[in-house]
């Protein structure tokens, strides 16, 4: 779709869970497992039950498609998972339509509070994403 790599030294590979017995401490050391058996990529660990607290006056996450449907971008709102019969399953909760048209806008979740789209606007400060796409869309709406 571009003429990027899809990983290069600056992307995250991102997995995420949710399991409320599973604490942030143990989260972390298995995140520092991932990165020493596989230091070619740059692994983001993140068990969902904590992840509300990133977020201004959001509740408590009840399962890991609650949370990403909360992420500050709909584009980044896509995951696969391995189901128990060893298929693939694709979760969109916004559909592929942002990505395939190089759009980058927020999520109804930051849209309907303005210290989310604060904190949204700093994010896309801070990722700059428009240096590596430079056809990159943004709106706010």
């Amino acid at each position: 779709m571009s003429d990027k790599s899809p990983f290069d030294h600056e992307t995250d590979i991102d997995v995420i869970f949710f399991d409320p017995d599973f604490s942030y401490e143990e989260t972390l050391l298995l995140e520092k497992k991932l990165r020493e058996d596989f230091p070619q990529y740059q692994w983001e660990l993140k068990n969902q039950v904590y992840m509300h607290q990133h977020s201004p006056h959001t509740a408590s996450y009840t399962s890991s498609r609650d949370a990403m449907s909360k992420y500050p971008e709909r584009c980044t709102t896509v995951g696969l998972r391995l189901n128990e019969e060893s298929d693939f399953e694709l979760y969109a909760p916004y559909g592929l339509e942002d990505i395939l048209n190089f759009q980058v806008r927020p999520t109804p979740h930051f849209l309907e509070n303005e210290d989310r789209m604060e904190l949204y606007q700093t994010r896309l400060s801070k990722k700059n994403w428009q240096e590596k796409w430079k056809n990159l869309i943004f709106k706010n709406t």
